[in-house]
């Protein structure tokens, strides 16, 4: 449970506010996304090979001792980085030639060294994949060592099923955390309020409070025995029905993995078993796709249907993880049930595949358009020219590109900043502050002209005009159900298609081509792709590129659709 908190649940809901924190772009917190597995690649299979002799227990308490390391070195750059300074007092309204104000010049001090803390990010992840490995591929086997075989993918899958309760307490724990102000106290200087897309949210107390939880388990884990009472009589009991192609006999006489010389021998054994490889193929393209969509899945929404990072995030956990929970217990339990021999299990995972398949066609009509946004998808009421922000309404202002504070027209246009809308002047009505005099806002939308409008802008994005999130959700729901159905069997096939003594080894080595194949690559492709789809970046006084503020919706609906 603990796990999933940290690695699948706070990591990929804190991504939005840490990309805008740190200013860095989605390929590079993919990358800290990916680096969790690459850790887990390289140890697994020479865990899972020594392990499997070894006291499983005490590995575990090894386990949870680096997981609860890598959580407490996730949050440190929160301590080390000061406090969070955005756009400083500067006047955002239009400020003509008369009035004189400080010129932002790129001086050394403001081109920030923030991006450094990557490095301190990827170490955390590092660690935690550390503490993750002996926990996948020994846990999984010694429950499978200690309960009757019809019995193992019952308990395999809850065990899952627990992996996957983790993330579901960390979305919706973290999606609260964010509605907290990043330093607690919300400076008095300048009064920033949840809607404000510089507003971050207390992404790192949730990493706190696992590393305590975390190294609290480290106790129970060191006092179990090395096989658990009446494991012996359950072994006797079991048939194995391997591949048959003379390696089971190998491997008994033999004894293989006994020692390090053996390893390649017992590696290309398994390398050479087609039903084996067939499986770990299948099931790393389908991780790649699920890794990617539960990094960037709270991004997706918040940018295509223009909900807060908070609400995405929230909702975004409230349809992965029941889902998955659902499609993995479903599985188990149709397997277990119904007695599936390994053949079975093949077909059934081909159908389940074939329908998550077609579900995934959800992106291509329930995709939103983008708002207007002057300078970007539109003109300033037909002066100026699309991707430049300056427009002859708005030149003289002088406005600085740094200080992103989108504000809704009447004319349900946004713009990047009050002074790109040219206002000169701006008022609080009851406690809502409201601009006025803007040289670029055109008329607002209507019959009845300009009488009903008491103002001509408001600070925020506009309101999207986009109805299709329940749609898309529900769509969504289903196609992860369906792609999750494929999890429990593909580990209960992976164990009954090899030699008896292989069983923790051929889990090590599906997990490292999974994580090689999928679950590295997939967040580094979804995080270039949402890069590609940028049409506005953050660009400091010093020309260097930050976080992204706008995206082409479209654009990103179909490049994820083409990439799943």
């Amino acid at each position: 449970i603990f796990v999933g908190i940290v690695v699948n649940g706070l990591i990929n809901i804190s991504i939005s506010t840490i990309e805008k924190r740190y200013e860095l772009n989605s390929s590079l917190t993919g990358l800290i996304s990916a680096s969790y597995d690459i850790a887990f690649c390289v140890l697994s299979l020479f865990v899972s090979y020594f392990g499997e002799r070894g006291h499983k227990p005490r590995w575990l308490a090894f386990s949870a001792f680096m997981l609860g390391l890598g959580s407490l070195v996730f949050s440190l750059p929160h301590f080390s980085s000061g406090k969070y300074q955005y756009g400083g007092k500067l006047e955002d309204t239009c400020q003509t030639a008369e009035t004189t104000f400080a010129n932002a010049t790129c001086s050394a001090s403001t081109n920030s060294s923030l991006h450094k803390y990557l490095y301190v990010f990827i170490l955390g992840q590092l660690l935690l994949g550390v503490g993750g490995t002996p926990l996948y591929t020994l846990g999984t086997a010694f429950i499978d060592d200690s309960v009757p075989k019809h019995k193992s993918s019952l308990y395999i899958g809850i065990g899952y099923a627990m992996s996957l309760l983790g993330p579901a307490i960390g979305y919706v724990l973290g999606g609260q955390l964010l509605k907290v102000y990043i330093d607690i106290q919300i400076p008095k200087s300048t009064k920033v309020d949840q809607d404000d897309p510089r507003w971050l949210g207390a992404w790192w107390i949730g990493f706190l409070v696992c590393f305590f939880a975390i190294w609290l388990l480290i106790i129970p884990f060191s006092c179990f025995p090395r096989h658990l009472p009446g494991t012996a009589k359950i072994q006797a009991e079991k048939i194995s029905e391997t591949h048959d192609d003379g390696s089971q006999v190998l491997v008994q006489t033999k004894n293989i993995g006994q020692s390090f010389k053996d390893f390649p021998m017992a590696l290309l054994i398994l390398l050479r078993n087609p039903v084996l490889m067939s499986l770990i193929i299948a099931s790393s393209s389908e991780a790649l796709v699920a890794t990617g969509f539960a990094t960037f899945l709270p991004k997706f929404i918040e940018n295509q249907f223009g909900k807060s990072s908070s609400s995405s995030a929230t909702l975004g956990g409230l349809v992965l993880i029941p889902a998955a929970a659902l499609g993995q217990v479903l599985s188990g339990v149709l397997v277990s049930k119904c007695k599936m021999d390994c053949k079975g299990i093949i077909k059934f995972m081909i159908s389940t595949c074939s329908v998550a398949l077609i579900l995934n066609a959800v992106f291509l009509f329930a995709k939103c358009g983008n708002e207007p946004f002057a300078g970007v998808s539109e003109t300033y009421n037909g002066t100026g020219t699309l991707y430049n922000l300056t427009a002859p309404c708005n030149a003289n202002c002088r406005c600085l590109r740094s200080t992103y504070y989108p504000i809704c027209g009447r004319d349900e246009v946004q713009y990047f900043s009050p002074c790109f809308a040219g206002c000169a002047s701006y008022l609080f009505n009851n406690m809502k502050k409201t601009y006025h005099n803007c040289s670029c806002i055109g008329k607002p939308k209507g019959e009845n002209g300009s009488e009903d409008f008491l103002y001509e802008a408001v600070p925020g994005k506009c309101p999207t005009q986009c109805k299709f999130l329940p749609l898309f959700l529900t769509f969504f729901f289903f196609a992860v159900v369906f792609t999750f159905m494929a999890n429990t069997p593909t580990t209960v096939a992976i164990l009954r298609c090899v030699p008896d003594k292989q069983r923790s080894f051929a889990l090590g080595v599906q997990s490292v081509f999974l994580r090689l194949l999928g679950t590295i690559p997939g967040p580094i492709l979804f995080g270039v792709a949402i890069d590609k789809s940028c049409t506005l970046w953050d660009i400091k006084e010093c020309e260097t590129k930050g976080a992204c503020w706008v995206y082409d919706n479209g654009r990103m609906a179909y490049l994820l659709m083409g990439i799943s």
